[in-house]
């Protein structure tokens, strides 16, 4: 091996160790790597940037954007709930829910689609009365399933078409996914309608365990200098914490936590109690008991009429990720309290304000609506229920879904690319006041947009250094005397299992040259190996790590790191089953 193979396979094997590791934000990881391949002459220095100005990037975030615009003029909310209703069956339900879900997904950003579904799904569980955990994953499942379809579904078949054009002179179209992505689409939901959500463990013998944990936020109350439970302990407050349905965990005084429970302790002036119990029981408690929280000293507690109370799920991107409320300086820079924090059921000793903030978490803030508002932007995270009826124009619905339809039209008959189709799209929005010029730059992922524009450079090196065609050529002599399907089944093996901990741009990336060389080393048609990448780069079922989508669910659902494989580890087999037979009928080598 030459200098320059040593080189990228070390630091792309610590690009990846420390993408798993995941203490680092991968974008940051990316940008290094790099910069550290261009310091070593790897990568020349005209070429250092070049990423930034890929058509995939470009694409991407378009796609962020006319995701984001056609939620705001409620086009998702008006598809979702002509067909959503809370009083069919269970497996009707996850049926028709994942069926817009994927259909959703294959227009626009399946993060975008999850979202809005995921508020719908959680009102019907609750009028059901029945455990979301049964829903939710099977929802996020046929969202990521749905991202197959189309050219614009999912990042990983936008980066195989543009390395397609960049190596074989032609990218695929939108709909050269459709027949194979289509195919894996649909056996997918019929196995989570059906079969998968019985696996899952709130469908069996753990329901009520994941029924007692989920929801549940730990929160902090303090004791004011007028309270009536001044002189009251723990003990005493109990019947009144059993008819709110809260449970006291203990008392934080001068900044530290109190032992134990803290039962027999009397509760002093500026003394917290830490509480635990979901978002309504918390505030009726703390009503009742006259307690106050934190940061609402200003607005008669929590019953005062200018605040508001709203959870949201806190994604692996969010501001917030590994930093703390007091860190953030969200109660003196934002005016706004982080009152709870649920965390898969688990309890923690930390205060809340101290707590790291950790992807899939569930955070409960209080404040002013217009200062809750712009807290859940500035942080990043996701609120659960809508967060206002203004933000929606449903009554522009219909004209952003004939834009957007007729942009794709336009960029399937070859009128323009899909570029320019998406950007003419996104300023037809902006023109109609449909996506504001603030929303246009908040929707984009940028970390996304940096890891990929960063390993796209590190991807060519690895090209043209042979280091590529050096791993394809160990596959294929590995493999020995199999026949070319049983390779290619063992490529989508390889990157799906890959795209479960690494993410799935990432795993595009790489996978895709390794794809190519495969099939120019066995002479064979280079499409089939570069569906299967596809594919299989977009199936992370596994652990709730893979897809964002994944990390979402995980806080409301009540799920935990081994939940996922239960449903996700049939599903991704089901997957190579069927997928490998539809992309050789559909691309026959």
């Amino acid at each position: 091996m030459t200098y320059d193979q040593i080189f990228l396979f070390v630091l792309m094997g610590l690009v990846f160790a420390f993408l798993v590791w995941g203490r680092v934000r991968y974008d940051l990881v990316a940008f290094a790597a790099l910069l550290i391949a261009v310091v070593a002459g790897v990568v020349p220095p005209d070429q250092a940037f070049a990423g930034f100005g890929q058509e995939a990037v470009v694409i991407i975030a378009l796609v962020l954007i006319v995701s984001r615009a056609l939620a705001n003029a409620g086009a998702v909310e008006l598809i979702a709930r002509l067909v959503i209703s809370s009083d069919r069956a269970l497996s009707s339900h996850i049926g028709i829910m994942s069926i817009v879900g994927a259909a959703l997904s294959a227009i626009i950003n399946n993060v975008a689609a999850l979202v809005m579904l995921m508020s719908l799904d959680i009102e019907a569980a609750k009028k059901g009365k029945r455990s979301v955990a049964r829903s939710l994953m099977p929802l996020s499942f046929a969202t990521i399933l749905g991202g197959m379809i189309t050219l614009i579904g999912t990042p990983p078949n936008i980066v195989v078409s543009q390395f397609r054009e960049r190596t074989l002179g032609t990218p695929y179209s939108m709909f050269d996914y459709t027949p194979v992505g289509l195919t894996c689409a649909l056996v997918g939901i019929a196995f989570v309608t059906l079969i998968g959500w019985r696996l899952l463990p709130a469908a069996g013998a753990a329901v009520a365990g994941h029924e007692q944990d989920k929801g549940l936020f730990v929160a902090e109350a303090v004791v004011g200098e007028e309270s009536k439970s001044l002189g009251k302990t723990p003990d005493d407050l109990l019947p009144l914490a059993e008819e709110h349905d809260i449970t006291l965990l203990g008392i934080v005084r001068n900044g530290r936590r109190l032992p134990g429970f803290s039962a027999s302790t009397e509760l002093r002036a500026a003394d917290m109690l830490i509480l635990e119990g979901d978002p309504k029981s918390i505030e009726a408690f703390i009503g009742a008991a006259n307690l106050e929280t934190l940061g609402t000293e200003d607005h008669v507690g929590l019953r005062g009429k200018s605040l508001t109370l709203i959870e949201a799920i806190v994604p692996d991107n969010a501001r917030m990720v590994g930093r703390t409320a007091l860190g953030l300086g969200l109660r003196n820079r934002r005016g706004v309290a982080l009152l709870g924090v649920a965390r898969q059921g688990r309890r923690f000793r930390q205060r809340v304000r101290k707590l790291p903030i950790q992807p899939g978490d569930v955070v409960l803030l209080l404040g002013p609506e217009n200062r809750v508002n712009d807290a859940i932007d500035w942080l990043g995270v996701l609120p659960i229920a809508e967060r206002s009826h203004s933000v929606i124009q449903r009554s522009k619905a219909l004209f952003a879904i004939a834009v957007f339809a007729a942009a794709v039209a336009g960029s399937v008959m070859g009128l323009f690319s899909l570029a320019v189709a998406l950007a003419m799209v996104v300023s037809i929005y902006a023109l109609f006041n449909i996506i504001g010029p603030r929303e246009v730059y908040e929707s984009v992922e940028w970390p996304i947009i940096v890891l990929l524009a960063s390993l796209i450079p590190l991807g060519l090196a690895l090209e043209t250094s042979g280091g590529t065609e050096l791993i394809a050529n160990g596959i294929v002599s590995l493999t020995g005397t199999l026949p070319t399907w049983a390779i290619l089944t063992l490529l989508m093996m390889v990157t799906m299992t890959l795209s479960d901990f690494l993410n799935n741009v990432a795993t595009a990336l790489i996978a895709a040259p390794v794809g190519l060389s495969i099939a120019q080393t066995l002479e064979v048609s280079p499409d089939p190996f570069l569906m299967a990448v596809a594919v299989a780069a977009s199936c992370a079922f596994l652990t709730p790590i893979g897809h964002k989508n994944n990390t979402i669910i995980m806080g409301p659902g009540g799920y935990r790191f081994g939940d996922y494989w239960r449903m996700g580890l049939p599903l991704e087999a089901i997957i190579i089953a069927v997928g490998v037979p539809s992309i050789l009928f559909f691309w026959p080598l």
